[in-house]
């Protein structure tokens, strides 16, 4: 008896787990559906991360590191053994070696084995390489990925994979492809499709594609675009299509978000529903969605096809078999491919980020389509004259009209145009040099000499599945950047998905770390700026005093600000007062080592962490209060200026005051230095002004050479040498072999609205500028 009961226990055992494994692969394929591509990572590693927080596999503390790093105010007093470590990566290591004390000094290992640990860490995959002196067989596999994190920051996600992979298997990191077959057979009468848009995605071609193949073509499928006014139509044709068992489709659901509670009304009171109605909804991301629609809805995420093979087979797939000849120009096929690489390329640089874009354009379908039918028609044309190929006015109509249309930053545009400049001319047809839009080793990317569609396709399916950033013609150091800002951002959604209840470092509650930290910030509080003092002892208001009393009155709010939200924050955590919306999210904040948001809005742009923001913070108040006593210091540190272009503004208008200049017809001239330090400059210059801090990005700077250079391999950004600016009359502004170069606050660049651009400067350049303008070349005021 006690044998079969032993049996059947290891059967009932079986069973669970085999129900436990399934339940859980059906989450994370239902899941998926409903997510970003850039999230599905993010989703698999928080599964495995609650699987073995539930069986007690995993330490509280090393998972808050991992997600946090080193949040402390005070930078740590073990100095960095070696100048090939991030200083970032040396101090969270410190503390990383502080919570994994149990397994040696692991600083000491690195200061003692300083060239091991550099050959490891400048290997191309780390992650999965056996650590140092043995340490891989002292940490578990949770550990070795916290040291990554500290040494590549770029390697993390590809660690995570790998983690993933070997807790829950590779089902786990491959996410399920989703046909709309399969779509439709998960949707119901009374359950929405609601689709949400990502730039270049389309699903309206594929939904019609399935309508004929289910038999709901023509007359029973209905699509209305909503906008101003469709109101009434909408509900008119959801009325007719409940009962007459149609298709109905709503695109552009979020251009009226607010009639979105009327249609969520509408749904509640269907009760007996045409068994073949089907509603498909369209939307971009919007946190004003009802919540409504979403939960009684089927969620699915659209994106375009990743990487240059699958956006250009998609190209082709769709053309039409005879639409190549269509054209009576022999280039048109050649050039219909020109046209489809472009498009591909184009939006494969979002991948990419602000190197890429500083804003991701909506690049799609329709935009190729209708510069396909310019093109032919064009060309047409041209066969009636002389059977030239109107280069011209393509480029203007392709590059300025449909694509530049949609680019509304000027340094954007300037990559379409290069594009344009690179891709389109008679060049591409040169047989004694044949063009390539890429050539290494490896893979050559050229026009294939074909004229059907069927041999494009195949020339398509012989190109590699993945391509490095440098076919866009970015630098190589693009993909790093790209790795680097996916763990970055990893870790910061996972810190708004953790807990805050938790307690923290040393065994001490949340309410004691946060006060802890409030503490040491109050004290680091200086006293508010007497501004009418200063404006006193200033004398003569010149331009670039204004410019000073103006930032000190800046600072002094937020000094302000600061002081009352810490010392209420205490109070609160004492319980004297209540805690508000407004200190709690100050309480998160400081638990999470982040800037809280009321902060943030008193202060200059900045992606810092806490402590690097703290200093940050001290600098300014100390560059203030020596421009103060000792008058306005010769070299500038323009990253510590609320806003720094007033500052430039003002050089301007003294030097025109000065010189008797017009305003309007003057401008700044930049050139770099040999200098490296402030401390190098010995004067100052009689009208304009040095500026320190400067971090150039997508390039590097040859001090004996004086110009600008293909990055370094792994060094993302460096410090520019000292920039000399001299305010300068435009006629008298003769420049050659220079590269116009944005200067942003953030390596966020520009957004949207403008803001973030605070000045051109002029770098010199012994390469054509199309080169630098492709790399992404920019310099900031702040290194993250």
């Amino acid at each position: 008896i006690s044998q079969y009961k032993k049996q059947w226990y290891q059967r009932r055992v079986r069973g669970l787990k085999n129900i436990i494994d399934t339940l859980t692969q059906n989450i994370y394929a239902y899941a998926c559906t409903g997510l970003f591509e850039i999230h599905k990572l993010l989703f698999s590693f928080q599964m495995t991360i609650k699987i073995l927080q539930a069986k007690n596999d995993l330490r509280p503390e090393d998972l808050d590191f991992f997600v946090k790093g080193n949040i402390s105010l005070e930078k740590s007093a073990r100095k960095k053994p070696h100048a090939w470590i991030p200083d970032q990566g040396w101090e969270d290591l410190v503390k990383f070696s502080e919570i994994a004390s149990d397994e040696g000094d692991i600083c000491g290992m690195v200061e003692r084995s300083g060239e091991q640990w550099k050959t490891w860490a400048d290997s191309d995959d780390p992650e999965s390489r056996a650590l140092p002196g043995g340490l891989s067989d002292k940490l578990d596999e949770f550990r070795r990925l916290c040291v990554v994190k500290c040494f590549r920051v770029d390697r993390v996600y590809r660690g995570v994979t790998n983690y993933v992979t070997m807790k829950m298997g590779e089902k786990y990191v491959t996410p399920p492809v989703v046909t709309f077959e399969a779509i439709f057979e998960q949707s119901s009468p009374i359950s929405p499709v609601v689709f949400i848009l990502s730039p270049g995605s389309d699903p309206a071609s594929d939904l019609m594609k399935l309508a004929d193949r289910t038999g709901f073509g023509g007359n029973r499928l209905k699509f209305l675009a909503m906008g101003q006014g469709q109101e009434k139509a909408a509900l008119q044709l959801l009325d007719t299509a409940i009962t007459r068992g149609q298709w109905l489709m709503l695109q552009n659901c979020h251009l009226l978000v607010n009639w979105l509670v009327d249609l969520e009304k509408a749904l509640e009171k269907i009760q007996k529903p045409h068994p073949e109605f089907r509603l498909w909804l369209t939307t971009e991301p919007t946190p004003k969605f009802p919540v409504g629609i979403l939960q009684r809805s089927f969620k699915v995420v659209t994106e375009p096809p990743n990487g240059l093979k699958l956006n250009l087979r998609q190209t082709y797939v769709k053309i039409p078999s005879n639409a190549l000849q269509e054209c009576t120009h022999e280039a048109f096929p050649e050039l219909m491919f020109v046209l489809s690489f472009f498009h591909a390329v184009v939006q494969e640089r979002r991948k990419y980020g602000k190197i890429g874009w500083n804003i991701p354009y909506d690049f799609n379908e329709s935009d190729l389509r209708v510069c396909m039918e310019l093109m032919k028609t064009y060309l047409d044309k041209s066969m009636g004259v002389d059977g030239k190929i109107p280069w011209s006015s393509l480029k203007y109509l392709i590059g300025e009209v449909m694509y530049g249309g949609r680019a509304i930053d000027d340094f954007d545009r300037r990559v379409i145009k290069t594009y344009m400049d690179e891709y389109m001319g008679d060049f591409i047809f040169d047989s004694f040099q044949p063009f390539f839009f890429y050539k290494d080793k490896d893979v050559a990317y050229h026009i294939p000499k074909e004229t059907h569609r069927d041999k494009f396709l195949e020339y398509i399916e012989n190109l590699p599945l993945a391509n490095t950033p440098c076919v866009f013609g970015l630098h190589s150091n693009a993909e790093i950047g790209y790795f680097t800002n996916a763990a970055k951002d990893m870790c910061s959604y996972m810190i708004e998905l953790q807990p805050q209840t938790s307690g923290s470092e040393g065994g001490i509650s949340r309410e004691q770390y946060i006060e802890k930290i409030a503490t040491d910030i109050e004290e680091k509080l200086p006293a508010l700026f007497e501004l009418d003092r200063i404006r006193k002892q200033l004398g003569e208001i010149t331009p670039t005093a204004v410019v000073l009393l103006q930032e000190l009155e800046r600072f002094n709010n937020l000094i302000a600000k600061m002081k009352i939200s810490v010392a209420t924050l205490q109070r609160a955590l004492a319980g004297e007062v209540g805690m508000s919306a407004e200190l709690d999210e100050i309480a998160k904040a400081l638990f999470n080592g982040q800037i809280p948001g009321s902060w943030r809005r008193l202060a200059p742009d900045t992606l810092k962490s806490l402590g690097n923001w703290i200093a940050h913070f001290e600098r300014r108040y100390e560059q203030y209060s020596g421009w103060i006593e000792k008058g306005e210091p010769a070299v500038m540190w323009l990253s510590g200026l609320h806003i720094p272009e007033s500052y430039l503004t003002a050089l301007v208008q003294a030097t025109c005051r000065k010189n008797g200049w017009p305003l309007d017809k003057s401008t700044l001239y930049t050139t770099v230095t040999t200098h490296t330090k402030a401390g190098d400059v010995r004067e100052k210059l009689h009208s304009g002004c040095y500026i320190e801090g400067l971090y150039l990005e997508g390039a590097s700077w040859d001090v004996q050479e004086a110009c600008l250079r293909k990055s370094k391999p792994k060094v993302l950004v460096e410090e520019l040498p000292i920039l000399k600016v001299i305010p300068i009359e435009s006629h008298r502004l003769k420049l050659q072999n220079t590269f116009k170069t944005p200067v942003y606050t953030t390596s966020e660049r520009r957004n949207a609205m403008g803001v973030g651009l605070v000045f051109e400067a002029d770098l010199s350049t012994t390469d054509h500028s199309s080169h630098w303008v492709l790399q992404g070349v920019a310099l900031m005021l702040n290194a993250d």
